[in-house]
């Protein structure tokens, strides 16, 4: 149904709008690439996720082992101790008795081979516990090590995000209380702007303010270059039925998009294979469109900033 209602969208779009359609398809493609690589995003991050949870895990499992085969090692090492000590109290004995005895010579005899064969047998078991206490200790140290790489990364990122939030929000704080809001989840940054900043009523040309507001968020996004840019138009459920060069909210959504797009993409260091545009008409509210209120909030554009995680999958696909 969705793909049905983009293929409708697209010729729409092709025949009405003032943008060419040329540019469209290629901010359609965009989107499209951008969809697939934000559900790759997605999965990589709950790969991230399992990945560390994983290790974690193992190296829990590990510990345990660990401690379990030093206290056997410890026993293992008593046990050496305490049958030497027996041999030399029988290996005394033994020379006592040799002439008074030869029944409790042969007796010693091969009391002193048994605990013998169990010496030799003790200590190679000690040397094998040893080795594997060896063997264990590197694979947790490695184990620890692929941990706090991967939390590093995530901080990283995390940081990263929290300062680009912290720097739009100071480069857009004129226009707070006006529509506009900021927020971080998901690992992502979004900035959500009513339409009452940006937009009239059913057009999507830019007035001069909103204009002001998308150079400002373009001055910050110019010195980031390794994020990318979704924009999303989005409307309230009221149908479009102007007629002219809109078709449906849908239409009139991915035009507000675009014209965004356009503005950023006047910042020369903007890089345009970064930014894709979307509409996404009524179909994703953040507000019921049963109140005035609502409706308001639900007309908005809503730019999505994602961080690129080529290093995490790179560490990941090391593994």
């Amino acid at each position: 149904m969705i793909k049905r209602l983009l293929i409708l969208t697209l010729v729409i779009f092709t025949s009405t709008s003032c943008v060419s359609s040329k540019l469209y398809k290629d901010l359609e493609g965009k989107y499209t690439n951008l969809k697939n690589d934000y559900d790759n995003l997605n999965a990589d991050s709950d790969r991230i996720l399992n990945d560390k949870n994983t290790l974690q895990n193992q190296f829990e499992k590990l510990q345990k082992e660990y401690d379990a085969t030093l206290l056997e090692r410890n026993q293992l090492q008593q046990d050496v101790t305490a049958l030497q000590k027996k041999y030399d109290t029988l290996n005394d004995s033994y020379t006592a008795l040799e002439q008074n005895s030869s029944k409790a010579i042969a007796d010693n005899v091969q009391k002193n081979r048994e605990l013998l064969a169990q010496l030799d047998a003790k200590e190679m078991a000690l040397v094998a516990e040893n080795n594997r206490l060896l063997k264990l200790e590197a694979d947790m140290l490695e184990r620890s090590q692929r941990i706090a790489e991967l939390e590093a990364l995530i901080a990283s990122k995390d940081k990263a995000m929290r300062d680009l939030k912290d720097a739009i929000s100071n480069a857009l704080t004129a226009f707070e209380g006006k529509g506009l809001t900021v927020e971080q989840r998901d690992g992502k940054v979004y900035v959500s702007m009513e339409n009452k900043l940006l937009f009239k009523s059913g057009s999507w040309a830019i007035g001069s303010e909103g204009r002001t507001a998308i150079e400002q968020l373009g001055t910050v996004l110019a010195n980031n270059p390794d994020i990318a840019v979704l924009i999303e138009g989005h409307t309230d459920n009221d149908p479009f039925s102007s007629g002219g060069q809109i078709a449906n909210n849908w239409d009139l959504s991915t035009k507000r998009a675009t014209a965004i797009v356009q503005i950023l993409n006047e910042n020369e260091i903007i890089n345009p294979e970064s930014l894709t545009a979307a509409g996404r008409g009524e179909f994703a509210p953040i507000a019921s469109n049963e109140t005035v209120e609502g409706k308001a909030k639900n007309r908005r554009i809503e730019v999505v900033l994602t961080p690129k995680l080529d290093e995490i999958s790179k560490l990941l696909n090391n593994d």
